[in-house]
């Protein structure tokens, strides 16, 4: 079940980036090659009198693509000079390219906004709902009901933020909480309880609690969706702050096979979890493509923006040479984590 779910959820967020690429391509009059979900060898492909494009599916369901006419060196002769994609104006190959993630951000607030509306709207509002008797949290003098402004320094404005500042902190000095109580404010600090797995890797207990309490209806709903993508883009522009610094290692990211594992976990709360884990996956998707880094949607948008200033595009060779050696790169990444997350399993 674990596995049919994983093809599922991994199935939707790349037909749907995919699709955004897609839809607007076809819109702007570009010849598709192919529309596959998976990668590898086809086990399905399906192609109309009417149309041009291929539709397949492919062995592997990890990632997918749509195959355009004018993406690579190649000059395709059989195709009309007019269809390829370096013959459409830049706003065009922007659309085209931005609305891979763009679909992904679309859909994440669509299922949100579904879960706030049909399971109850969660309030994210930083305030610790339990702080556990004889913790390292309750001895430093946090209590139940405080509302945390900031941690470290760094402001607070949802639950999350708690938990994001709280993952990254080295725990080489107390963690500073800067709370709310009565209307006074205070600054009080943590040193939490380092805890070592059986694997012998650490973990921190702090002895705190945040729990949301739901509330119905469309205000609600609208309001939850609204902060809860707010705070997801957040974690992704402080997750890459943070890897740029060195707070977080590559080590600590997950691959397909850490997914995995998360899909597990969360399919034992229901479909309202599996859900929320599509949207957070494709912010994710969305996010992470929309980086300048070559071969991702947001290299790509990168030289749409250089041909702009510059006045004129550049070479398609040299492009394509770029966006070739970030493939190697991000393949090089992903066995990487993939490795990673092999070893964390045992």
């Amino acid at each position: 079940m674990t596995l049919l779910l994983f093809i599922l959820i991994l199935g939707v967020i790349i037909l749907i980036h995919e699709g955004g690429h897609f839809f607007f391509a076809k819109r702007m009059g570009v010849y598709v090659y192919e529309f596959s979900i998976g990668m590898g060898p086809k086990i399905w492909s399906h192609k109309s009198k009417k149309d041009e494009t291929v539709y397949s599916l492919r062995l592997i369901p990890i990632g997918g693509f749509c195959s355009l006419a004018g993406e690579d060196v190649e000059d395709d002769k059989s195709v009309p000079k007019e269809k390829k994609l370096q013959a459409k104006k830049p706003w065009q190959r922007f659309l085209i390219m931005f609305f891979g993630p763009g679909f992904n951000f679309i859909s994440a607030i669509l299922i949100l906004f579904c879960i706030g509306l049909f399971w109850g709207a969660p309030n994210m509002e930083p305030i610790l709902s339990e702080v556990e008797s004889n913790s390292r949290a309750y001895e430093a003098g946090l209590r139940s009901g405080d509302k945390v402004l900031e941690i470290n320094g760094q402001k607070v404005k949802t639950q999350d933020d708690i938990s994001l500042y709280i993952a990254v902190d080295k725990h080489k000095k107390p963690t500073t909480f800067k709370i709310q109580r009565d209307n006074q404010t205070k600054t009080i600090q943590v040193t939490p309880e380092k805890i070592t797995e059986s694997d012998e890797s650490n973990t921190y207990r702090y002895g705190i609690t945040m729990e949301a309490k739901r509330e119905y209806g469309f205000v609600p709903a609208v309001e939850y969706t609204v902060t809860k993508t707010g705070s997801l883009f957040k974690q992704m522009a402080k997750t890459v702050e943070y890897l740029v610094t060195g707070s977080v290692g590559v080590n600590q990211l997950s691959g397909p096979v850490g997914i995995y594992s998360i899909v597990g976990e969360q399919s034992k709360g229901g479909l309202v979890n599996i859900l929320y884990l599509i949207a957070f996956l494709s912010i994710n998707v969305g996010f992470i493509n929309l980086l300048p880094i070559p071969a991702f949607d947001g290299g790509h948008i990168l030289f749409i923006i250089i041909e702009k200033v510059k006045g004129s595009p550049v070479k398609p060779e040299t492009e394509n040479m770029i966006h070739n050696i970030g493939l190697f790169f991000l393949l090089a990444l992903m066995l990487y984590i993939t490795f990673q997350d092999i070893i964390k399993l045992f």
